[in-house]
């Protein structure tokens, strides 16, 4: 087997017909460099070059090899420059899972245009997608990071808590409640529209609206945020949903602040606790600032 240096030396002195111009170039004297061209010469059995007393000329077998050789050469050379950049993080490329309010509070947007501004070589996958169904993901090596709603109870896993949002009310723009002071009691009786929980999430919930003196009477699940806000839209009844969904509410959606409901929507990044490289560990870094931001900005 041919090694790379010999036809990283072969290129030099043909393409400048000059040992000593050649071994300038490399960085080594012209006596090494002379013994390495010898030694492909004699590993592929003819001449490559025609010596003369001041110059040296390349032969019909030279010019052959050396398109090759720079072909192969430039791809070596291409291969060691793509390790390093996914070796530090420059390069590759990382699998983001998410839940709605990581849009809608602004994270992952403003992280996105980091990464994207930072890194610009790097391809990125996104898929929005249930907590838990993010975790499975991320346990399955299919997900670099997860921003979810509930942080697991688990050991595996790495959790960083970005933000908490309270809950704000959301109700029909003709409704009384869109401009009575908002008291608790005025909520019995109202439809209340609720995304689906696991039962621990039911269960804060119901601790939440006992807490507050709240009984509802009837419930309507949907699996979306923006199913709940919809459905108040058409005067169904009312929703409690994250803070960041007000700047998403539909025209006839009357946003009221709840500082009597003891309640937040905890959003959170998971990672697996593995070694995962810069990559992951600067986009986590992104996020952090992400979720460190608007704090800033309401000082």
């Amino acid at each position: 087997m041919i090694e790379l240096r010999l036809l990283r030396s072969f290129v030099a002195v043909a393409e400048l017909e000059h040992v000593g111009k050649a071994a300038t170039r490399l960085h080594i004297s012209q006596s090494p460099l002379s013994r390495q061209i010898r030694q492909l010469e004699d590993a592929l059995g003819t001449a490559l070059f025609e010596r003369e007393k001041r110059r040296i000329r390349i032969t019909a077998a030279g010019r052959d090899l050396l398109a090759p050789a720079r072909d192969l050469l430039a791809r070596a050379d291409g291969l060691v420059r793509d390790a390093h950049a996914r070796a530090t993080g420059e390069a590759g490329s990382i699998a983001i899972g998410f839940v709605s309010s990581a849009l809608t509070s602004g994270v992952l947007p403003a992280a996105l245009r980091t990464l994207r501004r930072a890194r610009p070589k790097v391809r990125i996958a996104l898929r929005q997608a249930s907590s838990r169904e993010q975790l499975g993901a991320l346990r399955a090596g299919e997900l670099d990071l997860a921003v979810v709603h509930r942080p697991p109870r688990t050991t595996d896993l790495a959790v960083h808590r970005l933000l908490e949002q309270p809950y704000v009310l959301a109700v029909p723009r003709d409704s009384p409640l869109a401009r009575r002071p908002l008291r608790a009691a005025r909520l019995d009786g109202q439809v209340w529209i609720a995304v689906q929980a696991g039962e621990a999430d039911r269960d804060r919930w119901a601790a939440a609206w006992g807490a507050a003196g709240l009984r509802p009477d009837e419930v309507v699940q949907v699996v979306e945020w923006s199913s709940a806000l919809a459905l108040v839209d058409a005067g169904v009844g009312v929703a409690l949903v994250p803070a960041s969904y007000a700047a998403t509410a539909p025209a006839h959606v009357v946003i009221r602040r709840v500082p009597w409901l003891a309640m937040a929507s905890p959003l959170c990044l998971v990672r697996r606790r593995t070694a995962a490289g810069p990559l992951v560990d600067d986009v986590t870094g992104w996020l952090l600032d992400a979720a460190r931001a608007p704090r800033r900005k309401k000082r």
